[in-house]
């Protein structure tokens, strides 16, 4: 993908949001690709308040300590337009516009077994077979080129629809996400498949993280030797 319709623009990787669903037949990946990456991307840290635990029940707290990883939080709107596909004449998106791309986005909000765990659940159902599993929401991972790849979990979707085609299906619409950073420690209960794979990634993120840092100080250091006092 470019950056535009000239020769040698530079190559631009698009981010993605990458639901790993465990299925029967074992982690099947549900990608939904970003059709334009967001212009901007709100990123939050909440460190832990030491300040914030009543000092009268428990022993004072340190003001440096942090027991707990900061919580980490996204926030940004993805732009849907279905004019493209339509010009080329794809009989999806002449029927239902960018409704798809919504649907898909939404789905990662809601309790899934994959396409063939929710077939045996719903044959249960039918069969009148008690069903008591607790329902869960299959890890999602967002990622942001190859610096960036965190399990979160989506905690808001908010959704406008600009323009219609005749059935009124969306052809345009913009999706204002907003994500929670999952660490480690929430994945430690339950050992599957797709909770390794969202620890691997969660410290494969951290350790380019690191390294970024440590760059940051060799290049402070580089830019400020003697014109500091010390």
């Amino acid at each position: 993908m470019s950056t535009s319709g000239y020769k040698g623009s530079p190559s631009v990787l698009r981010g993605a949001l990458v639901q790993l669903v465990e299925d029967i037949v074992g982690v099947i990946p549900n990608i939904i690709a970003f059709q334009y990456n967001p212009e901007a991307i709100t990123r939050g840290v909440n460190p832990w308040n030491p300040f914030e635990v009543d000092q009268t029940s428990r022993g004072a707290q340190a003001p440096t300590v942090q027991p707990y990883s900061p919580q980490e939080t996204f926030s940004f709107s993805l732009e849907l337009n279905a004019a493209d596909d339509m010009e080329r004449g794809n009989p999806i998106t002449v029927g239902t516009g960018v409704a798809p791309q919504i649907a898909a986005l939404q789905k990662l909000t809601q309790p899934t077994e994959g396409l063939l765990g929710d077939l045996v659940s719903s044959a249960k159902m039918l069969a009148g077979q008690e069903v008591v599993e607790r329902p869960t929401v299959p890890v999602t991972l967002l990622i942001l080129g190859p610096g960036l790849m965190y399990p979160v979990r989506v905690t808001s979707i908010s959704v406008e629809q600009k323009e219609f085609n005749p059935l009124l299906y969306p052809i345009q619409a913009s999706v204002t996400l907003e994500l929670t950073v999952l660490t480690p420690d929430v994945f430690k209960c339950r050992k599957t498949a797709a909770n390794s794979v969202a620890t691997a990634a969660y410290n494969y993120s951290k350790l380019q993280e690191d390294v970024l840092a440590i760059l940051n100080i060799s290049n402070t250091v580089t830019n400020t030797v003697g014109s500091l006092p010390i």
